[in-house]
C-alpha cells in the first residue's frame, strides 16, 4: 500500500526539498493538504542598529577594512569612532585601564568632579552663620548679667554735656557675696554696708583718653539733692565733707551729684565694682603682670611686695590697690597705684589670647559682669568703649593724673579750683589736656 500523498511515490529522490540536477532551480510544489493563512499586519520595525565599532585601541578600525563598512561609507553614518572619547572606565589610548580619568576633554563616567568653589562658598557661609549666632547669644548673655541699678535721672541740676563721654568709675569696699573665708583671705574686714575705696573720672574723646583720680579724702561740698530711695528733696547747707561721705550718705546718685556740683563736669555713665569682683576678674585672666619700682609692706591691706616685675593674683592685686599707709603721700600715692594697676588690667585683658579663647573670655566676662553695678542707660557697647579707653591710657594715647590739689584742711585734701576749672573746660571741649596735677 502506498502511504504517500496523491501523486507522490516512495521514491526518496523525488521528495520535496531535495535538489535536482536541473540547471534551473526547482519551483515550489503545491501541497494540497496545507492551506496558507493570511499573514498578520506587519509592525513597523525599528531601523537596524548601527554596529558598535570598538575604539582603535582595541585593534579595529573601519577606516582600514577592505570590505564591509570601510568600502563605501554612508555620509550619514556615524561609526562611533572618536579619538578623544574614552569608553566606560578605560584609560588612555594604549588600551590599558586607568581608573576614571580619560583622554583630554573626554567624558568621564561615574561621579562628577567636586565643585570646590561652591564648597568654599558654602563653608564660608556656614562659618559666618555660626559666628553671628555665637556673637548674638554672647551679647544677650552678657547683657543679662549687667546690674543696671543706678538711676542718673534722679540726679538734679546737672551740668551741660560736653564733647566726649565721661565715666565715673568707683571701687567700693562692698563685701557682698563674699564668704567669711574670703573676707579673711582678702583682709577686707566685716564692716556692714559699703563705702567708696577709690573714685576716678575717665574721659573718652577724640584727643585721647584721660584718667583722673578723685582722692576719697577730697574736701567737697554736699549740694541740694533728691533722695534716691525716698524721692525727698534735701536742700544744700554748705556742708564740707570728704568725698566718700557722699556715697555713704545716699549712694551712687548723691556721689554723682556731688562730683558734678564740685567740678562742673557732667557724668554720662556710672560703673562700680566691689572687692570680691575685682579679685575674681584678676584670677580669671591668670593674674596681672606689674612692675613695682620699690618694695613695700602694709599689715592692714596684707601687701608684701618686692621690687621688680611680677604677676599678681586676685588677693595680691586687691592688697596692692588698697595700700595707703605704706606711702608718704598716703591717699595720693594710692590713687596713682590704682591708676597704674587698672590700666595694666585693661591692657592685659583686651588681648587676642583672651578675646578669642572662650575658656578664658567667658570666665573673665562672667566674673566682671556678675559684680559690676552700672547706670540704667549703660550698654555693652559703652562699657566696651570704657574698657578700651582705659587700655589706651597705658598705650601712650592718653593721660593719667590726680585732680589738682592746692593744699589740705585738717585731713581733707583741697582742690585747686582754678586748675580744676581749666581741666574741665579742656575735657568739655575735647581738647588735649595740658593741666598738671601739681
Amino acid at each position: 500500500m502506498n502511504d504517500w500523498p496523491d501523486r507522490r511515490t516512495g521514491d526518496r529522490s523525488e521528495r520535496y526539498g531535495r535538489g535536482s540536477a536541473a540547471s534551473q532551480p526547482e519551483s515550489a510544489r503545491a501541497m494540497p493538504h496545507i492551506q496558507r493563512r493570511p499573514s498578520p499586519p506587519q509592525r513597523p520595525q525599528a531601523p537596524p542598529r548601527r554596529p558598535q565599532v570598538p575604539p582603535q585601541s582595541q585593534g579595529y578600525d573601519d577606516r582600514h577594512q577592505e570590505g564591509g563598512y570601510g568600502n563605501s561609507p554612508d555620509p550619514g553614518y556615524d561609526s562611533g569612532y572618536n579619538t578623544g572619547q574614552v569608553y566606560g572606565s578605560g584609560g588612555g589610548s594604549d588600551g590599558r585601564g586607568g581608573g576614571r580619568g580619560g583622554g583630554d576633554g573626554g567624558y568621564v563616567q561615574g561621579r562628577p568632579a567636586p565643585n570646590w568653589r561652591r564648597r568654599i562658598k558654602l563653608g564660608a557661609l556656614a562659618l559666618v552663620v555660626v559666628v553671628l549666632a555665637v556673637s548674638v547669644s554672647t551679647y544677650f548673655w552678657a547683657d543679662s548679667k549687667l546690674k543696671r541699678e543706678v538711676d542718673l535721672a534722679k540726679v538734679i541740676e546737672r551740668p551741660e554735656s560736653g564733647d566726649g563721654t565721661n565715666y565715673l568709675i568707683v571701687g567700693s569696699d562692698s563685701r557682698e557675696g563674699m564668704s567669711d573665708e574670703d573676707k579673711k583671705r582678702l583682709r577686707t574686714g566685716s564692716a556692714e554696708g559699703k563705702r567708696t575705696d577709690s573714685m576716678m573720672i575717665l574721659h573718652d574723646g577724640s584727643s585721647g583718653p584721660t584718667l583722673i583720680s578723685l582722692p576719697r579724702d577730697s574736701n567737697v561740698e554736699i549740694p541740694s539733692f533728691k533722695g534716691s530711695e525716698s524721692g525727698k528733696m534735701f536742700p544744700g547747707r554748705g556742708r564740707q565733707v570728704k568725698l566718700n561721705a557722699a556715697y555713704a550718705e545716699d549712694g551712687p546718685e548723691l556721689l554723682v551729684r556731688t562730683v558734678e556740683f564740685n567740678t562742673g563736669l557732667r557724668i554720662d555713665h556710672y560703673v562700680e565694682i566691689g572687692f570680691g569682683g575685682f579679685a575674681k576678674i584678676v584670677d580669671a585672666i591668670g593674674g596681672v603682670e606689674l612692675d613695682i619700682p620699690k618694695a613695700f609692706k602694709d599689715k592692714k591691706s596684707g601687701a608684701d611686695f618686692q621690687a621688680g616685675k611680677q604677676t599678681l593674683n586676685g588677693e595680691q592685686s586687691l592688697a596692692f590697690v588698697r595700700t595707703r599707709y605704706a606711702f608718704a603721700g598716703s591717699d595720693l600715692d594710692r590713687t596713682k597705684n590704682q591708676q597704674k594697676f587698672l590700666a595694666a588690667l585693661a591692657s592685659q585683658t583686651a588681648t587676642p589670647s583672651t578675646i578669642i579663647n572662650p575658656f578664658k573670655l567667658y570666665p573673665t566676662m562672667g566674673a566682671g559682669l556678675d559684680t559690676l553695678i552700672v547706670d540704667k542707660d549703660m550698654s555693652l557697647w559703652a562699657l566696651g568703649n570704657m574698657f578700651f579707653a582705659m587700655k589706651g591710657v597705658t598705650g601712650g594715647e592718653g593721660t593719667s593724673m590726680n585732680i589738682p590739689i592746692s593744699g589740705t584742711t585738717g585731713s581733707n585734701l583741697v582742690w585747686d579750683k582754678a586748675k580744676v576749672k581749666q581741666l574741665v573746660e579742656q575735657l568739655n571741649n575735647d581738647e588735649k589736656v595740658t593741666v598738671t596735677e601739681n
